[in-house]
């Protein structure tokens, strides 16, 4: 028996993850995505909307699910940052308009009171047509001016939209298709769908970016101005200069680590957009341009944006990092220039002590030598009285040179024990 990981059946089933539905035309569709800051509050809302109609809840842990509502169709989806559903419903007969027919919708009141910030939504009409009628159509219902369509893989089916928000709020694609199998239909609008969802969490960073560029602007200016006075500042202003490259520093770092989330999922997203639009193999229509160039030309640089507003924040620490390195080493220097001469001015301090220690030392042989001598004399005046032949002045004057002697020895045999060293 092998010991298998405790990840190893999730990891295996995660590409059987949110498979695609089974569809069939004609139908309508409606995507919500809502940003969310917590996945609890969308699950309990959804368990309610479950509850009324007398199903289960999601199991736990689940980040999807496909249910039927008393045929209006649910398929939910909970990513990282939004959640996603996606309603739809099959068309007694091919609609012309977005308002065929009564909208199967879920109850207003739920629809309201969903948790999170709205921020995709998106009107389907999946019809059979031909790319002429479907054209023609499209023409009809959505704006002119700004319609963009085309083929999509072998020509079974067509796709067109303007990219606007209409009266309800909601963006409207129409999607025709000839003689194409319901799992096959189910990947096209998956994909469609993910496209429009995609873009708009890709844009997220752009207001983010543009918020950037006048913040960094105001630090770069004020990052040249210390620059600037870096080259003539007076040694007393060093520290005061660079207390401003650090609050200078802590600014944009703050801003970064504010920032660096949203530019990278940005980045992502965008990546997103460009697999699904590979995905659906786009064949161009004449006088339409495709969804790939529509969006390369609008959000691409958008995107660049994103990606300018990033390297700038980076080159711009990096810069106050080499202006703070060189104003910390200029201090640094003058600290040691300091330093050494403080060392100097100690060592002469230190040598003219020892100097006049020296000279110290030389009267204390001196008067070491004068009162031993004394003693001397006075040993020899005692032995002179007890009848010894002594005189005590020579006695007194031959002990002069050997005390003398006998103390320095002494003082050398202390300074060599201690290290000292007196030249």
């Amino acid at each position: 028996m092998l010991t298998p990981h405790p990840q190893r059946v999730a990891l295996h089933n995660e590409v059987h993850a949110r498979p695609y539905e089974q569809m069939t035309a004609p139908a309508m569709l409606t995507h919500l995505a809502l940003l969310t800051t917590t996945g609890a509050a969308a699950r309990e809302h959804l368990q309610a909307l479950l509850s009324a109609h007398g199903l289960p809840a999601p199991a736990a842990g689940a980040n999807h699910l496909s249910i039927d509502l008393d045929g209006l169709h649910l398929r939910w989806e909970a990513h990282t940052e939004f959640q996603t559903y996606t309603f739809w419903h099959l068309l007694d007969e091919p609609a012309t308009t977005f308002e065929a027919g009564p909208l199967r919708a879920p109850p207003a009141d739920w629809l309201a009171s969903m948790p999170g910030e709205w921020i995709v939504g998106l009107r389907m009409l999946v019809t059979h047509s031909d790319a002429g009628d479907g054209e023609a159509l499209a023409r009809k219902l959505l704006d002119e001016n700004s319609l963009v369509g085309a083929g999509l893989g072998d020509g079974q089916a067509h796709v067109y939209t303007d990219f606007r928000l209409h009266p309800d709020g909601h963006t409207r694609q129409l999607l025709c298709v000839g003689q194409m199998n319901p799992r096959r239909l189910g990947r096209t609008v998956q994909r469609l769908l993910e496209v429009e969802t995609y873009r708009m969490m890709a844009l997220l960073g752009l207001p983010v970016a543009r918020e950037v560029a006048a913040t960094l602007a105001d630090a770069e200016r004020d990052l040249a101005q210390v620059a600037a006075e870096i080259r003539s500042a007076a040694r007393d202003e060093e520290p005061a200069l660079l207390r401003q490259l650090t609050q200078l520093a802590g600014r944009v770092e703050s801003l970064y680590a504010r920032t660096h989330a949203r530019f990278s999922a940005s980045s992502a997203y965008f990546e997103l957009v460009q697999w699904r639009l590979d995905e659906l193999r786009e064949v161009r229509h004449a006088g339409l341009q495709t969804l790939a160039e529509f969006l390369d030309r609008r959000l691409a640089p958008a995107m660049q944006t994103c990606v300018w507003a990033a390297r700038r924040q980076q080159a711009l620490s990096e810069r106050i990092s080499r202006t703070s390195n060189l104003l910390r080493t200029r201090v640094e220097i003058e600290q040691q220039r300091s330093s050494q001469a403080l060392l100097d001015a100690m060592n002469r301090r230190q040598k003219a002590q020892l100097l006049l220690q020296s000279a110290v030392e030389g009267l204390s042989v001196a008067a070491v030598t004068y009162y031993g001598a004394g003693l001397v004399g006075y040993l020899a005046k005692g032995a002179k009285a007890a009848g010894f032949g002594v005189s005590p002045e020579i006695l007194a004057a031959l002990s002069i040179p050997l005390i003398a002697l006998a103390v320095w020895w002494g003082i050398h045999r202390l300074h060599a024990r201690v290290g000292l060293d007196l030249d």
